[in-house]
């Protein structure tokens, strides 16, 4: 059976507290496993959230600043010590190469899985997978920064009652969907007058930067959009100088956006109290949200 899910490793930013780890998030999405941002710790959490090495197939880092990435050297790792057998693809910023490299081989170990390195330069960078679109986009922080937005394209959905009416049955369904017509009840049925359109679904990560243009890209009609949160409103002008977002800022872009859950995360350790980023948030945005808590699993939203 498929899962769509994700799974919360850590919700920390800059520094890990009592009750939250610096960040990592594993998504589950059918036959894809993709890790975002693993920060320090990120290996010890798989295990409390029941996650293997083998399940990861990508890991993408929006930037690498420590609480995003200086878990990968003990991901990567793991990745080696359990000899994953298939070939596990990274993506992260091509300014930050040098960061990469050093994080790779921070310690001596013996290679025996493969990672491929997919740099990513410009504004927007795409990444065709199987059945899916990863899509880059450079964001607004001190330092480069990328949000990445995974698209499932539409597909159809056969009517069973339609098919039986026109006497459709077997093979002929197979070549209905291949071809786009069969003939059928004395005339030529085409693959529309017997299905509908399935919406694809859609999932955004969007951390460390400000509001800009390419926000509201990532995040347009998303199913999921995790978004950072890292301050309070009240500190907004704190979180423009830094390069962040408030709990209402994103809010705001996933009102805007149409998103259907909004997904909270990067607190600033400087608020004890979850509940105050809800309360924020929920001024603005009236849809689901989801304040993350390490170790959460939160589903996509059924499809609509």
């Amino acid at each position: 059976m498929s899962v769509r899910e994700l799974v919360v490793l850590g919700t920390a930013s800059q520094a890990p507290t009592r009750h939250r780890n610096h960040n990592g998030y594993l998504l589950r999405w059918d036959r894809e496993g993709i890790l975002f941002d693993p920060g320090e710790g990120t290996q010890r959490q798989m295990l409390y959230a029941g996650v293997a090495a083998t399940d990861i197939t990508r890991i993408c880092v929006t930037h690498f600043h420590g609480d995003h990435c200086l878990g990968l050297p003990g991901v990567i790792q793991r990745i080696n010590l359990d000899r994953v057998p298939h070939e596990v693809t990274a993506y992260f910023p091509a300014s930050g190469q040098h960061f990469f490299d050093r994080l790779h081989h921070a310690s001596a170990f013996h290679e025996a899985a493969t990672l491929r390195e997919h740099p990513l330069a410009g504004e927007a960078a795409i990444a065709p997978l199987t059945d899916l679109t990863l899509e880059a986009r450079r964001l607004s922080h001190p330092v480069e920064s990328y949000g990445f937005r995974l698209v499932e394209p539409d597909g159809r959905r056969m009517l069973p009652e339609r098919l039986r009416e026109l006497g459709i049955a077997g093979p002929d369904v197979g070549r209905l969907q291949r071809e786009g017509a069969v003939e059928a009840a004395g005339r030529v049925v085409t693959v529309d007058e017997v299905s509908e359109i399935r919406r694809g679904q859609k999932f955004a990560f969007i951390m460390d930067t400000r509001r800009c243009d390419a926000v509201a890209e990532l995040a347009h009609d998303t199913d999921m959009l995790v978004c950072e949160s890292t301050f309070l409103d009240a500190d907004a002008d704190l979180a423009k100088a830094h390069g962040h977002m408030t709990a209402g800022e994103a809010a705001a872009t996933a009102r805007e956006a149409g998103a259907r859950l909004l997904v909270l995360t990067h607190f600033s350790q400087r608020y004890p109290d979850p509940a105050a980023f809800l309360a924020d948030a929920r001024r603005h945005f009236d849809g689901e949200i989801a304040v993350a808590a390490d170790l959460d699993r939160i589903p996509l939203p059924k499809r609509r």
